[in-house]
């Protein structure tokens, strides 16, 4: 098991940036592949970012590739997700995500573990 919780968010003008942070506790972080998803009202909950638990390696969805950058401090049990220039198509609920396989995954249904999530709004 383990448990994860966002901080972060909050209101930014567009252009801006905002940095989440995802803490974890329970189970050794570094066995899991972590993520970040963000989710409108009446809208699937769409991949973000992940970043895998081998090497490290990160991958993007196409709309955030440039302005976001993920990273994990395992030694402190944190995943973070720097976000720039953001657009008033970012705004949305963005949760942290954690799975027990080896390779990243863009799906939501592949992770295991979800934290509460964390409102993020862009204005224009």
């Amino acid at each position: 098991q383990v448990q994860l919780v966002e901080s972060g968010g909050g209101l930014v003008q567009a252009g801006g940036s905002l940095r989440l942070s995802c803490a974890a506790s329970g189970r050794t972080f570094s066995r899991y592949v972590v993520g970040w998803f963000r989710q409108v009202p009446g809208k699937e909950r769409e991949f973000v970012a992940a970043s895998s638990r081998i090497d490290g390696s990160t991958i993007y969805a196409d709309s955030v590739k440039g302005r976001f950058t993920i990273s994990r401090d395992n030694a402190k049990n944190t995943v973070t997700l720097q976000m720039n220039s953001l657009k008033p198509e970012d705004t949305a609920v963005y949760y942290c995500a954690a799975r027990v396989g080896a390779g990243v995954a863009y799906s939501p249904t592949r992770y295991d573990y979800w934290g509460q999530g964390t409102q993020v709004t862009v204005s224009s």
